[in-house]
């Protein structure tokens, strides 16, 4: 793909997290003469606010696309390496830019949690993907990287000390600070609706193993209601992204030959506390909507917000002989708008620039990209991966 004008464009750069992709290219990479980019979205008048608002320089182009629109579509994909979409929910913007990008061979990343649309992509692309070299990233964001990659980054550590994976780690959130994505209650809302329209998705949906390309596993530990924790000794509740991260763990298990192994169980809460003040915060928690005060689609918290929050999540390996080992993921700003942002555009420059030996599918973020996108992360935007004990 030498003929391509842009490493990478950044697809809905005049929306809220559009623009703080934005931000984060042209503080990290615009002075960086070995990174093309470019900025695309619907309106010129707001691509050129954008630009002058960031201060973004002349030599990142302004394209014209419209997700209903195939001819700018196709333009825009054509003079692409990759196409960065932040433009959600995918269910209603997302298909026309993927099928096209799959056409064409070009990669692909987005903020993806809609695994019905997700099962959708995967059941018509994937073999084209493979075909034209198509690189198809899912859920480069808070959803699913600290979670996708945690798992990875642990099992790796299991296997290179005991010789095989764990048969079961346990997805624990310590913290999280920060608002919600607003994308992500669109999202659902998205998801819910087209339930009325096609309800076969309601076993997509309840499925950890939907995307998994027809493997089932074994049952799965129970996260829908608060529990006790007996390892970690806490009360834990669930955690309201497990329902995409848990799929996106199993497929990424899936297209790994099960590196985790074909028994592998994985399940994901929220940390609370111990005795009656956690089993308390626990109940309360699993009783509310976490998403009830996310903001609208191009709304989002400020910039002191963003850099003020931070999130902390261990993964806890249960070992045969009954002991665990833990790995920890960390970001150092709020995870649905400020450490998402600086996820994809890595992800985008990782696919790029670092993964010539991948082949053309639909991947999510550990099997596509590893350890090189660990070491991106860490070097460059802001998380932490540490084993602890």
């Amino acid at each position: 793909m030498s003929d391509k004008s842009f490493d990478v464009v950044i697809y809905g750069a005049t929306g809220f997290t559009g623009k703080l992709v934005v931000e984060y290219m042209q503080e990290k990479y615009g002075n960086d003469e070995d990174v093309s980019w470019a900025i695309a979205g619907r309106s010129k008048e707001k691509l050129i606010a954008v630009s002058e608002d960031l201060k973004v320089g002349p030599n990142v182009p302004h394209l014209l696309v419209d997700s209903n629109d195939t001819d700018s579509i196709v333009s825009m994909v054509q003079q692409a390496k990759c196409v960065l979409t932040t433009v959600g929910p995918y269910q209603l913007y997302g298909a026309n830019i993927l099928q096209q990008c799959v056409i064409h061979g070009v990669d692909y990343v987005d903020l993806c949690g809609e695994p019905g649309w997700m099962h959708e992509m995967i059941t018509e692309h994937a073999e084209q993907a493979k075909e034209t070299g198509a690189r198809i990233v899912f859920s480069c964001g808070f959803d699913s990287i600290p979670f996708d990659l945690g798992v990875y980054f642990l099992q790796k550590e299991v296997i290179a000390r005991h010789g095989q994976p764990a048969s079961n780690v346990r997805g624990r959130v310590r913290a999280m600070n920060g608002e919600f994505s607003g994308g992500t209650a669109a999202s659902l809302g998205a998801t819910m609706a087209s339930l009325k329209e096609k309800p076969e998705l309601f076993e997509i949906l309840v499925n950890p193993f939907a995307l998994s390309n027809g493997f089932t596993g074994p049952e799965q530990a129970q996260d829908s209601k608060p529990i006790y924790d007996d390892k970690l000794e806490t009360w834990v509740a669930p955690f309201f992204m497990a329902p995409i991260n848990t799929k996106n763990v199993h497929r990424s298990n899936t297209l790994m030959d099960h590196l985790y192994g074909e028994d592998f169980c994985y399940n994901e809460m929220w940390i609370q506390g111990p005795g009656e003040e956690g089993k308390a915060a626990a109940e309360f928690v699993g009783s509310m909507n976490p998403l009830a005060d996310a903001p609208a689609p191009g709304e989002g918290p400020s910039k002191e917000s963003r850099e003020n929050g931070n999130y902390d999540v261990l993964f806890c390996a249960d070992l045969t002989d009954g002991s665990s080992l833990h790995a920890s993921v960390s970001g150092d700003m709020d995870p649905g708008y400020g450490s998402t942002s600086k996820m994809i555009a890595e992800s985008a420059l990782c696919l790029v620039n670092d993964c010539a030996e991948l082949g053309g599918g639909i991947y999510t973020p550990a099997p596509a990209m590893g350890e090189k996108l660990i070491t991106r992360l860490q070097a460059n935007a802001g998380l932490s991966f540490k084993i602890e004990n």
